[in-house]
């Protein structure tokens, strides 16, 4: 079993925009309006929330609430320092700066520009 996960995104270029020049994913080719992201194994599928089907169970919450409201995605990096290091040259806004967590790894969090909620963390103690 693996996972990818779809996010639905207000402007989908923006979102791609984010992923690929602040976190480093590289976008697939995609069809119509969605465009998957990729970095390692990580796939995430962004599409349209505007595309959603009125029977589409996020609908309508999805268009009118912050996107991912309970769910924090946890991205492993073998370099939480340089990645730390790259979004911080970006100007992108951190939510939590980079910090040793008393489980004994260390992470920051960002919030992409729909609001899903991002904890980038080591693969290991430090």
């Amino acid at each position: 079993m693996s996972i990818r996960l779809e996010l639905f995104a207000k402007d989908v270029q923006a979102s791609v925009a984010f992923y690929r020049d602040v976190l480093g994913f590289t976008p697939g080719k995609g069809w119509g309006e969605y465009v998957p992201v990729t970095s390692g194994i990580v796939t995430l599928g962004i599409g349209p929330a505007s595309g959603l089907s009125e029977q589409h169970y996020f609908r309508p919450e999805v268009t009118a609430q912050r996107a991912g409201l309970g769910v924090e995605i946890v991205l492993e990096v073998d370099d939480v320092h340089a990645l730390y290091e790259k979004v911080q040259a970006s100007g992108y806004p951190i939510e939590t700066p980079l910090k040793e967590r008393p489980w004994k790894l260390t992470d920051f969090r960002v919030a992409d520009p729909d609001g899903y909620f991002l904890r980038i963390t080591s693969r290991k103690s430090s």
